[in-house]
């Protein structure tokens, strides 16, 4: 039997020729984790980014967040994943639709079935060390006062008075999206119609008292909860009364009149770390792309934050533009390459509105609402109801259009055995530098022309059902067969021209 062969080449770095008349490739608004993200994809393929993040400081609380399975795939093919797990905690990929409480399905495709809880602060933290860490610039205390676009670029008036140049601007600024409405970006949807008060609190009631109040009154009302959280304070979520100004923080009164309301309690709450609140608005953005302008993360889109999807989605949008934007600036983008992240993104976004829309119903202490609640409850025992939702939520269920062929086609492909020490055995390990892979069984394959943006494994070793497939940077087939002119056509699509 034939031994693996890697074959790799580093991607083509040289400058265009009017590199000078700009100051950045990219102006990325907003150091979260959309943003952070998308700068570290983009400098692998050494586009020239500079990130701005109007806050000076982390947030001054410590929200815990979720990374969900497609996450920390994504984490683990850029070499991130260890690093989370230093910083985060493991729970199983379940309880997640609506908080109905079911196991988790056996035999779920992937390597990472679980979910890892991390602050976000520190995700933030990793994720735009990671991308300076690849040479990307960051300012803290800046931001997008204005912009104008002409068929060359993008010129970006900062609030300070400096003006900058850069080929593309992309908007990661949050739901209140300042480039979003300079873009003049429609943003329709539902405004918020009821808000939740979160925050982080000591109690003086005692710990059984507080088990018992929750569980009794979180039979019917799920959102609602206090939670242990460390150091002697809980974790309080509780409806408010009606909707407010989000740009004011609640008030622990706030919080004990509402405990009062629906517990009959106060608990004792003393001592706030930090108090916020939340809304179930939700809204997507008409267009991910105007021009040489993009939006990405919650500048295109904002939804409750229940199944915990938000971060996920926008890193995954980070995920799917970075390399798509690279290439257009490096020269070798196919002419609608930068199209399909629209097109490929905002029907993703798109059922993840629906789906925290129909859990938000799901929470409802309403009669109806209730009474669907026991029904999917009871559904939701059936295996395959069970891991549909589950694949939906965690974002592993995902395929993009490409056309007809193989169910695989267009999905993201799991981390497979390879025997290759240079992956420590794994698949994942191949993609950290961002490029395309050819995964080759037949041994009889190349990249051709395309060797400077697409590697090539010859395993016949290789755990796959397939002869050969070809991964897009972001982990998604491209294509599936065994033949080399239907491959380089694939390529061209993909990759465009080969190298002369």
């Amino acid at each position: 039997m034939n031994s693996p062969q890697f074959t790799a080449k580093p991607t083509a770095t040289d400058a265009d020729a009017d590199a000078d008349t700009f100051t950045f490739d990219v102006i990325i608004a907003g150091c979260g984790p959309t943003g952070a993200m998308l700068a570290a994809e983009l400098r692998l393929h050494d586009v020239r980014v500079l990130v701005l993040e109007k806050e000076t400081e982390p947030a001054p609380f410590v929200r815990i967040v979720g990374l969900h399975i497609r996450s920390l795939e994504l984490m683990a093919m850029r070499g991130l994943l260890d690093r989370v797990l230093e910083h985060g905690r493991r729970r199983p990929a379940a309880g997640f639709f609506a908080g109905i409480s079911k196991p988790e399905p056996e035999g779920l495709d992937s390597a990472h079935t679980y979910l890892v809880g991390i602050p976000q602060p520190v995700i933030v933290r990793l994720l735009e060390e990671h991308a300076i860490q690849l040479g990307a610039q960051v300012r803290h205390g800046c931001a997008v006062a204005a912009f104008e676009q002409d068929d060359e670029g993008v010129t970006v008036d900062l609030v300070d008075g400096e003006q900058l140049r850069a080929r593309y601007l992309v908007g990661c600024d949050g739901g209140r999206s300042t480039v979003r409405k300079l873009l003049g970006v429609g943003f329709p949807g539902e405004p918020s119609r009821t808000e939740t008060l979160m925050g982080e609190m000591e109690v003086g009631a005692p710990p059984e008292e507080i088990a018992a109040k929750v569980t009794e009154i979180g039979e019917t009302n799920k959102r609602f909860w206090l939670r242990p959280f460390g150091g002697g304070a809980y974790s309080v979520v509780v409806p408010a009364a009606g909707v407010g100004d989000r740009a004011e923080p609640p008030t622990l009164q706030d919080f004990k009149q509402q405990l009062r309301a629906i517990a009959g309690t106060d608990f004792g709450v003393h001592s706030p770390r930090w108090l916020s609140r939340f809304g179930d608005a939700t809204r997507l953005a008409e267009r991910y792309r105007v021009g040489r302008v993009l939006l990405a993360g919650d500048a295109a889109h904002i939804h409750p934050p229940t199944g915990g999807q938000g971060l996920n989605l926008g890193v995954q949008d980070a995920f799917n533009l970075g390399w798509k934007l690279a290439a257009q600036i490096r020269g070798w983008a196919p002419e609608t390459l930068l199209d399909t992240y629209q097109a490929e993104r905002h029907p993703v976004a798109e059922d993840v509105l629906d789906n925290t829309r129909a859990q938000m119903e799901l929470h409802s202490t309403e009669p109806g609402p209730q009474a669907l609640r026991r029904l999917l409850t009871e559904l939701m025992d059936i295996d395959e109801v069970n891991r549909r939702l589950i694949e939906k939520i965690t974002a592993i269920g995902i395929r993009y259009d490409f056309g007809d062929g193989p169910d695989l086609l267009g999905r993201r492909l799991r981390d497979i055995d390879i025997d290759i020490d240079v992956a420590q055995g794994h698949l994942y390990g191949l993609l950290h530098h961002g490029r395309g892979l050819l995964l080759d069984r037949t041994a009889h394959l190349t990249v051709g022309g395309w060797s400077d943006r697409v590697d090539h494994l010859a395993d016949p070793t290789a755990a796959l059902d397939v002869p050969c497939l070809l991964l897009r940077p972001d982990g998604h087939v491209a294509w599936i067969g065994d033949d080399q002119q239907d491959l380089n056509d694939h390529l061209s699509r993909w990759f465009g021209k080969p190298a002369n």
